[in-house]
């Protein structure tokens, strides 16, 4: 029975000066995608689709490696649009974090809201299992719209209780249902 692999990219590159779309993978980021690539999970994968930002981009190319797959990109798969207040220290985005998850139906600062965000990964992971066929299928895209699809699709509330503990996790579902099988599970 084929999977979706809804995989979030690993450590990046934090550059407060440059737009957050556009930090590309760490070495760690790049050393853990690279053993994911070629794990048991990614076995059966036939296509790979992503975020149009960079680390989702770039953690899709090296899953796609092995395999010689090319990787399909819809912006409609991207994080949470966080680009009114830019970079935050940690500590700061950890509270905005906090406040985005608690608040679902509130913009924190500018922020594209939760239920928005929700609405639109929903969208583009539905529209793009129901063009799938074969075998397996990886969607590489950010943490928040990870948690967001997983709660829906879990039918549970949008809660950051249920958000990956780091960069660089998965979860899988059944492809014909979208019914997750697992929370989130380390890539490397």
């Amino acid at each position: 029975m084929p999977k979706l692999l809804v995989v979030t990219h690993p450590e990046v590159v934090v550059e407060p000066d440059r737009p957050i779309p556009d930090w590309r993978l760490s070495e760690t980021g790049r050393n853990r995608a690279t053993a994911f690539a070629s794990s048991a999970h990614m076995a059966h994968v036939s296509d790979i689709w992503c975020s149009a930002e960079r680390k989702a981009r770039d953690t899709a190319a090296i899953l796609a490696a092995p395999r010689t797959l090319p990787v399909n990109v819809d912006p409609a798969l991207g994080e949470n649009d966080r680009s009114a207040t830019g970079f935050l220290p940690p500590s700061e985005f950890e509270a905005a974090a906090d406040e985005f998850f608690a608040n679902p139906s509130d913009s924190f600062r500018g922020w594209e809201r939760a239920v928005d965000a929700q609405t639109r990964i929903c969208q583009a992971v539905q529209r793009i299992a129901s063009q799938h066929s074969g075998g397996d299928l990886a969607i590489a895209t950010h943490g928040a719209v990870g948690t967001l699809l997983w709660c829906h699709l879990m039918h549970q509330p949008i809660d950051r209780t249920h958000d990956q503990p780091a960069q660089g996790h998965f979860w899988q579902a059944d492809l014909s249902t979208l019914r997750p099988q697992t929370g989130w599970l380390p890539i490397a």
